[in-house]
């Protein structure tokens, strides 16, 4: 028996925009996924769009209780800051009253809740200013996440600002994934400030409104392997390591910005616009826990032919296709449980063995309905084994001194995945989308609940 430490969290995650629904209804303006699916819809996976995703706006309260059904103990989901503050100025009472109620219901099922302020959704009327390019951007966010403390923080404790902010960085300004899909390097870096100012000063409302309560972020963490111990190789898992993963992880935890990333920044002609006061709020405005979503590590060998400045990041490391790797083939990801091992003593020998926890893992598998028993159970076994080989990595890690706290799995109900639409379902709930979204528990869930119930298996 592997047996978690005590009060360990055994959760699940999902965000507003892929989960809640009424994307254009309820007082919510548009964001920049209402925008590109209406302009743009055949990006999107069979035309599937962010105005209904799961629905979770007119079902939470039966959603909550099927937390709880599934042994939840806590649960992590987001404020959409475009239903929130549809002008950015005026708070949309609806959006109000929707949130409460629905973080309510959570806390009467004995779910802590976990709320996040940005996933990816970055309102329309901002983006039409420059989004994450301008610094109005910055004082955008702080202000927006001091109205969701001032309105949810006798209700919510445990707070985080970003989820994975790499990601729109990456998508939204060099892979063309996420809208404005441009490729731009200096622009990218400029964003990623941005965002890591948003962070600091939403951190620094956060102690002002509610000093008693605990505020985080999410990072997705894809740790960098080198394809050998050639210098030239080591030198491009430092650059990946130090933009994908200490940029903000060190920024969060030790209040500044990796002076190597700096010099590796203006070396390449990169640096960002900054103000003269922002190394000291950074400095000020730590958080007290951390959120690690892990999925798929990242393989890396030196550049053949660098360009100079780098264009773009493939310039500082370039992707290695490692021959003994192994590929869950829905998504293209390389499945490597060791990694979480390798987080957890990262966190405990970098970090000064700061408290974090697993704030997302999961396996997205497509056509899951071949995996249907006579009873309409998906049989998802290949998600059951996927979770214990990164719970066994993860244990050891603990049982080795990593100060972690939870895990949370990627996704409680089948979710709307952006461009991929509905392609992947990672859920212990399936969702049927042809059928008045009904929910139907999968095997994987009734393992969770079993895990969660003897804290450990």
């Amino acid at each position: 028996m592997k047996t978690f430490p005590k009060n360990f969290l055994w959760g699940s995650a999902t965000s507003a925009p892929q989960s809640e629904g009424h994307s254009s209804q309820n007082g919510k303006s548009a964001t920049t996924w209402d925008y590109w699916f209406q302009t743009n819809p055949e990006k999107f996976h069979e035309n599937q769009g962010p105005e209904n995703t799961s629905n979770i706006y007119e079902m939470y309260k039966k959603d909550c209780q099927r937390m709880k059904e599934i042994g939840l103990n806590s649960f992590r989901t987001s404020i959409s800051w475009a239903r929130l503050l549809p002008d950015g100025k005026h708070v949309n009472q609806e959006a109000v009253t929707f949130y409460r109620d629905y973080f309510e219901h959570i806390l009467a099922e004995g779910v802590q809740p976990i709320i996040n302020l940005f996933h990816f959704d970055m309102p329309m009327w901002l983006m039409e200013k420059g989004g994450w390019e301008s610094r109005e951007s910055v004082d955008a966010f702080a202000f927006y996440a001091r109205t969701a403390f001032e309105l949810f923080g006798d209700l919510i404790d445990q707070w985080t600002t970003f989820n994975e902010p790499i990601v729109h960085i990456e998508c939204g300004y060099l892979n063309g994934a996420h809208y404005p899909a441009i490729h731009d390097f200096k622009k990218a870096v400029q964003v990623g400030y941005h965002t890591l100012m948003a962070h600091v000063y939403a951190v620094q409302a956060f102690r002002e409104v509610k000093p008693k309560g605990n505020i985080g972020i999410i990072l997705n963490i894809t740790p960098a392997y080198a394809r050998s111990a050639e210098q030239a190789d080591q030198k491009a898992k430092e650059n990946a390591d130090l933009l994908t993963m200490k940029s903000f992880l060190d920024l969060a935890v030790k209040g500044a910005i990796p002076e190597a990333l700096v010099q590796l920044i203006k070396g390449h002609e990169l640096t960002p616009e900054t103000n003269p006061s922002d190394k000291e709020v950074m400095k000020e405005n730590t958080v007290d826990f951390i959120g690690l979503n892990y999925y798929q590590p990242l393989r890396v060998q030196a550049p053949e032919n660098p360009r100079f400045p780098a264009q773009d990041p493939e310039d500082l490391y370039a992707p290695y296709d490692w021959p003994e790797k192994r590929i869950n083939p829905y998504r293209g990801w390389e499945i490597y449980p060791k990694a979480i091992y390798d987080v957890a003593m990262m966190m405990k020998n970098e970090y000064d063995n700061f408290p974090w926890y697993v704030s997302e893992n999961g396996m997205g598998v497509a056509n899951e309905e071949r995996f249907m028993d006579e009873q309409g159970m998906i049989q998802d076994d290949y998600r059951i084994d996927f979770m214990k080989e990164h719970l066994d990595y993860l244990y050891q890690g603990i049982q080795e001194g990593s100060n972690c706290f939870g895990y949370h799995t990627w996704t409680f109900i089948d979710c709307w995945s952006w461009l991929n639409g509905y392609r992947n379902r990672y859920g212990f709930y399936r969702l049927e989308l042809d059928n008045n979204f009904e929910r139907h528990l999968k095997k994987s869930g009734l393992w969770y609940k079993e895990v969660a119930q003897n804290n450990g298996y």
